[in-house]
C-alpha cells in the first residue's frame, strides 16, 4: 500500500462514517431517510434502486483496490501513470468531502437518500445550499473522478460518467418534485442558486 492507497480507504471509511452515522442518528429520531425507490413506478424506481447496487459494486473495487487484494470483478490495470493527476484526484476528494460535511450538516433533519414524496421536511437553503442547489450530487460527481484520478481504470472512469449523468437526471426528477412542493418558495431560490455551483 502507498499513500494513495491509504488516503482512498481513509476517505471512504470517512464517507460512510458520515453517511451510516447521520442515518443512524435520523432513524433514532423517529424519521425515515432512505427513501429510494418509495412511491416510484417503473425505470424511476429501478433506477434508485440500482444506485445501491453500482454504488456497493464501486465500493468494493475501491476496497479491492486500496488494500491490494488480488480479486476485482473488472480489471486493475491503469489507463495511465501520471502521479501528478492522482495528487489533484486526492485534492478534489478533499474538496468533494468538504462538500459533503458541510452539506450533510447544512440538511439538518431534512436529509433523504431519495425524494421523500410522504414527508420530504422543511426546503433547505443556507449553509453550502446558498452555493450550490444540490451539494451532496456535486459531492458525488467530485468523489467518483477523483477516484478515477487516484485510480486510473476503465472501471472508475465509467462509473463516474455513469454516476455524473445518473445524478443530473436525480436532479432534474427532484426538481420537478421541490417545485411542486414548495413552489415559489422553490422557484426564487432556484433563481438565485446554480444548481452545481
Amino acid at each position: 500500500m502507498d499513500f494513495f492507497d491509504y488516503f482512498q480507504a481513509v476517505f471512504l471509511l470517512l464517507f460512510y462514517f458520515i453517511l451510516i452515522g447521520r442515518t443512524v442518528q435520523l432513524i433514532l429520531a423517529g424519521k425515515n431517510p432512505i427513501v429510494l425507490g418509495a412511491g416510484k413506478k417503473g425505470f424511476r424506481a429501478v433506477f434508485e434502486m440500482s444506485l445501491l447496487f453500482g454504488l456497493s459494486l464501486w465500493t468494493f473495487e475501491v476496497g479491492a483496490n486500496s488494500l491490494g487484494l488480488d480479486f476485482h470483478f473488472f480489471s486493475d490495470s491503469y489507463l495511465f501513470s501520471i502521479v501528478s493527476l492522482r495528487v489533484v484526484g486526492v485534492v478534489i476528494e478533499i474538496i468533494g468531502m468538504a462538500i459533503f460535511a458541510s452539506a450533510i450538516f447544512s440538511f439538518g433533519s431534512s436529509w433523504r437518500v431519495g425524494i421523500d414524496m410522504k414527508s420530504p421536511g422543511e426546503l433547505v437553503t443556507g449553509g453550502v445550499f446558498s452555493i450550490s442547489r444540490n451539494p451532496i450530487f456535486l459531492f458525488l460527481d467530485i468523489f467518483f473522478w477523483g477516484t478515477f484520478l487516484v485510480y486510473p481504470t476503465l472501471f472508475f472512469g465509467i462509473s463516474a460518467v455513469v454516476v455524473v449523468l445518473g445524478n443530473h437526471f436525480q436532479i432534474l426528477q427532484e426538481e420537478r418534485f421541490l417545485e411542486r412542493e414548495y413552489g415559489d418558495t422553490y422557484l426564487h431560490y432556484k433563481k438565485r442558486v446554480r444548481r452545481y455551483l
